[in-house]
C-alpha cells in the first residue's frame, strides 16, 4: 500500500515540477514566472518529499522531510516575494497585458 502511494506521489511531484519547467519557458514575464516556481515548484517538491517519507516509513526519514516541507513552505513564497519587489523597484519591465499596478500607490518611488 506504502509504495502506491509512494508511486503516486511521485508521479504527481514530477508532473507539477514539469508545470513549473513549462512555466518559466512560457510565462512572458518575471513576476509571473515567479509565480509559477513558487506555487507549482513548491508542491512538487511537497509531493516528492512526502513520497520519500512514504517509501521509507522511518521516523528519522519522516521527521527529516516534515522539516524541510516546513522549511520550504516558510521561505518559498516569502523569496519569491522579495525577488518580485525588488525586480519590480529595479524596473523589470511587465507584460504588457498587465492591467493594474497595485504596489504604485503603495511603494515609495
Amino acid at each position: 500500500m506504502s509504495q502506491a502511494v509512494a508511486s503516486a506521489l511521485i508521479v504527481i511531484g514530477s508532473i507539477f515540477s514539469l508545470l513549473a519547467a513549462v512555466g518559466i519557458t512560457r510565462m512572458p514575464d518575471v513576476f509571473m514566472r515567479m509565480q509559477t516556481t513558487a506555487k507549482a515548484g513548491t508542491l512538487g517538491l511537497v509531493c516528492i518529499l512526502l513520497a520519500v517519507a512514504f517509501h521509507f516509513q522511518e521516523a528519522g526519514v519522516t521527521a527529516r522531510t516534515v522539516f524541510i516541507i516546513l522549511f520550504v513552505f516558510l521561505t518559498a513564497p516569502v523569496g519569491a516575494q522579495l525577488i518580485a519587489r525588488s525586480a519590480y523597484l529595479s524596473g523589470v519591465k511587465r507584460w504588457k497585458g498587465t492591467i493594474r499596478d497595485e504596489l504604485k500607490e503603495r511603494l515609495p518611488s
